[in-house]
């Protein structure tokens, strides 16, 4: 296997995964030149692995990383960091799995962010921070639609299904979930990440009670797993199918999932997956009614997550399954102390319905501790009294927070009538400015016109018209700012129709020269829209002067259009060309003028003279902020 080989990347190239295919590529990935072949095969090693062993994926992921850093790798290094984080998570070492995941983030590429982010997001999922995982899944999105990869966006939104789903948003987790599918069902490819959204839909129609759709979801992953052998998506789904068939009242197959949930666990390793097998069990035990056999295991639940489990979701529930159970066995003092639990882990501090449950808990505990009629009405008595007091101190909290509110909702009425008078007189201040910058422009247009007047030489004299011209576009500009609705744009194609009549008219050429105007409305900010103007009116004038002598009639064709982040300028006549003995009469200036505004605008141009003038311009849309 030295030059040609038979590995084709898992999943990518190809689904051919049986039981025996990580064996095969444990056999040949020696025999490989150490490249990037070998790391790819080391790496799917490491990887799916973790779908069979955790253990056994940990040993490949630290040989990918001895022997990328022997070979100064850096990106499969991070690659390799990438799994190494995977597995940490599923491990139960979240804060390890975060530090390394946060490492690859500077050796990988692009392509490898969208994965990298997933990841994160597993961790902190598995915190409990739900919030903070679904940025991940967002940022994993927008990658996805970046890079056009539809694997990473299916992927970013299963998760985001999975947590709606445990937000107990079940409707808009299925939708996700559905357009995860359809994303993977374009891929084409059917691995472990479509196996899990499967389940994860299903989890959807099961919270929804749509049981058939959830069964036929569940037993599509199924077959998924046992194809590819993926205990850790098999585990997932039984411990669904039990909660599923306790729904349904069939409870010897709500036993079987539950042997099936736990087998996966344990032949994977994770203590993760088996705690929540046992929750699962003890669920179904605590519907059946028996609740001496549930104790058992919630109580292995329990003692299965480590002070590392970091799941607060799962961990509150199994305590919460546990409550019940104790209370329904007439434990009352280990229920209260169950539910105690709960509620700190669910961070739901003196709710109305975990006060009254823990109070009417103690109620129960205190009444099977003592007899007598008289002991249970003052218990009674009390637990009324404790409600009242509550109900009594959350009113008045509620009224004091509804005060505030009137407050603060009256205060920001004022201030923002404030800022409405203040935005309206910096309003008409810059229109202000804009109407006397327009007005100074047009007195030195004026003197210009006046001082012209005098000049007996024609070059001179040009010379002038032209600066008149260029003073006049710029007023033309403020013009437009102080009598439009916004002041920081200018809409163009309206702002060329009054500038190319102008121009026209003051050379005279009404009637010889029409100008042909193609574009859609565009508004540019003043900084862009001034310096595109001296050009349009450069073009223009250099066409009336030299394109069409002998008054030969004419066509100047002008055109400014978006093209993505770009702005084409285009400016053509069908006039006698650049290259005329006419052009010769000119200074330049105009010329150089336009040179040098291109350059500001950081732009390029293109002139071409076949058949008249034409001229291109592009250059960056800096658009207004």
């Amino acid at each position: 296997m030295s030059s040609v080989h038979p590995y084709k990347k898992v999943f990518v190239e190809t689904d051919n995964f049986g039981a025996s295919y990580l064996d095969t590529l444990e056999h040949c990935y020696n025999q490989v030149k150490i490249d990037s072949v070998q790391f790819s095969m080391l790496n799917d090693l490491a990887y799916y692995w973790h779908t069979r062993n955790l253990n056994t994926a940990m040993a490949f992921t630290k040989k990918g990383l001895q022997l990328t850093s022997l070979n100064n790798e850096l990106t499969w290094n991070g690659r390799f960091q990438i799994t190494q984080g995977a597995i940490l998570l599923r491990m139960e070492k979240l804060d390890s799995a975060k530090i390394v995941l946060e490492l690859a983030k500077a050796k990988v590429e692009q392509s490898d962010l969208a994965f990298l982010n997933t990841q994160l997001g597993y961790v902190y999922e598995r915190r409990g921070q739900l919030d903070k995982a679904a940025d991940y899944a967002l940022k994993a999105l927008d990658l996805g639609e970046k890079l056009n990869n539809n694997k990473a966006m299916a992927m970013a939104y299963s998760d985001l299904s999975n947590l709606f789903w445990k937000q107990a948003k079940f409707e808009t987790g299925l939708e996700y979930g559905l357009r995860s599918l359809k994303l993977f069902e374009d891929w084409g490819i059917t691995d472990l990440d479509y196996g899990f959204t499967l389940y994860v839909t299903g989890n959807n129609y099961l919270a929804l009670e749509d049981y058939e759709e959830a069964r036929r979801y569940y037993e599509h992953s199924i077959i998924i797993g046992e194809r590819y052998g993926f205990y850790n998506n098999l585990s997932d789904v039984y411990i669904s199918l039990v909660d599923l068939y306790s729904y349904l009242g069939e409870f010897e197959n709500a036993r079987e999932a539950g042997r099936n949930a736990v087998k996966y666990a344990e032949l994977l390793e994770n203590n993760f997956m088996l705690m929540r097998s046992w929750l699962a069990i003890g669920k179904m035990q605590n519907k059946c009614g028996n609740y001496e056999e549930a104790i058992k295991g919630l109580k292995k639940s329990i003692t299965t997550a480590t002070e590392d489990f970091g799941d607060a979701y799962y961990l509150s529930d199994a305590h919460k399954e546990l409550g019940r159970a104790y209370a329904s066995n007439n434990d009352y003092k280990n229920a209260y102390n169950a539910f105690s639990e709960y509620d700190s882990l669910k961070n739901e501090v003196f709710t109305a319905e975990a006060d009254h449950r823990i109070s009417q808990l103690r109620t129960e505990f205190d009444v099977a501790q003592k007899e007598g009629t008289i002991v249970l009405q003052q218990a009674q008595i009390k637990k009324q009294q404790t409600l009242q007091q509550f109900i009594t101190i959350i009113t008045v909290l509620l009224l004091l927070l509804l005060l505030l509110a009137y407050k603060a909702i009256s205060n920001n009425i004022k201030k923002n009538k404030l800022l409405q008078k203040k935005n309206s007189e910096k309003e008409f201040l810059l229109k202000e400015i804009h109407h006397r910058v327009k007005n100074n422009l047009e007195i030195v247009s004026s003197l210009l016109s006046l001082q012209a007047a005098s000049i007996v030489d024609p070059n001179v004299l040009d010379a002038m018209e032209q600066c008149q011209h260029r003073v006049h576009s710029m007023g033309m500009i403020h013009q437009k700012l102080y009598l439009g609705e916004k002041l920081a744009t200018v809409e163009m194609k309206d702002y060329f129709n009054n500038l190319s009549d102008y121009i026209i008219h003051s050379y005279g050429q009404n009637e010889q020269v029409i100008v042909d105007l193609e574009m859609d409305e565009l508004e540019l900010d003043v900084d862009i829209a001034i310096p595109i103007g001296l050009i349009v009116n450069e073009l223009i004038t250099n066409s009336l002067k030299y394109a069409f002598p002998a008054n030969r009639k004419g066509n100047i064709h002008l055109a400014l259009k978006e093209k993505g982040d770009l702005l084409i300028l285009e400016v053509r006549d069908n006039g006698i060309g650049l290259l005329s003995e006419n052009r010769a009469d000119g200074t330049g200036f105009g010329t150089h003028l336009v040179n040098l505004l291109v350059k500001q605008l950081d732009g390029k141009m293109i002139l071409v003279t076949d058949q008249g003038t034409s001229v291109y311009i592009k250059f960056l849309n800096t658009k207004a902020a």
